[in-house]
């Protein structure tokens, strides 16, 4: 993406506080370039330490082994990817919820923060060639993506790449109200269990399991939507919520 007199534009969405001072010292030593930061005011959970997100930072998109089922780069069944900080919360609350009740589901969990580089090399210096792009996604895998921003505008990105229709995005779809953090994700259908359900129901072949796994998400997101009326907040499971290993 190219300014009227050459400069390059990027948009980044770091997922954490490490994420942001790794990439704003980046920015800062940055030249010719216009640089976009999305990131949440509020407190967040911490992803990745310093050196990891320097890392993160450089590549521009990752895959999180530790979200991930173990094996996974043997052989993935779904990929979840977020682009943003609570995207990714979503995401990743979406894999421990999928690693508790689907194990035998191998999930794989992809990070971009740097949205310039799902487009093809062609269209952005920062695009990533077709063989690093299969590296993180798979070749042929469904990808489940949350994203902070409109749905339609990765699907413009990654247009061009092989298998676009795979990619199944969730994100800002003009709902909303003053309402608690985790309904406003409800009511948009990008919380976790819209993700774990979309999972199961890509990933999982027909079956009265898979049935019965859809429909403790449908539970979940109905009784995650009464407490927030019911007590103006959300559920402490939610609120208090961390990534714990099974």
């Amino acid at each position: 993406m190219l300014s009227k007199r050459g400069t390059v534009a990027r948009i980044y969405f770091p997922p954490d506080a490490n994420c942001l001072l790794a990439l704003a010292q980046h920015c800062f030593a940055d030249r010719n370039t216009v640089n976009l930061i999305v990131i949440d005011k509020q407190p967040q959970l911490q992803w990745l330490g310093p050196d990891e997100a320097e890392e993160h930072v450089r590549r521009g998109a990752s895959v999180w082994d530790w979200a991930s089922t173990p094996g996974h780069a043997r052989e993935t069944d779904v990929v979840l990817a977020a682009c943003g900080d609570i995207p990714t919360m979503e995401i990743v609350a979406a894999a421990w919820w999928l690693r508790r009740n689907v194990p035998e589901l191998r999930v794989r969990v992809v990070n971009v923060l740097d949205l310039m580089c799902l487009f093809p090399p062609d269209v952005h210096p920062h695009g990533l060639s077709d063989e690093r792009f299969a590296e993180l996604f798979t070749a042929s895998k469904n990808v489940i993506f949350a994203f902070h921003g409109y749905q339609r505008a990765v699907h413009e990105v990654i247009h061009g790449r092989p298998d676009g229709d795979r990619f199944h995005v969730r994100g800002f779809s003009e709902q909303g109200t003053t309402t608690t953090p985790f309904n406003m994700v409800v009511l948009n259908h990008m919380s976790r269990f819209h993700l774990a359900k979309e999972a199961v129901r890509r990933a999982l072949p027909e079956s009265g399991r898979r049935q019965d796994l859809m429909a403790a998400c449908d539970r979940a997101i109905a009784d995650s939507a009464a407490y927030a009326r019911d007590h103006f907040e959300d559920p402490p499971e939610i609120t208090n919520w961390t990534w714990t290993e099974p």
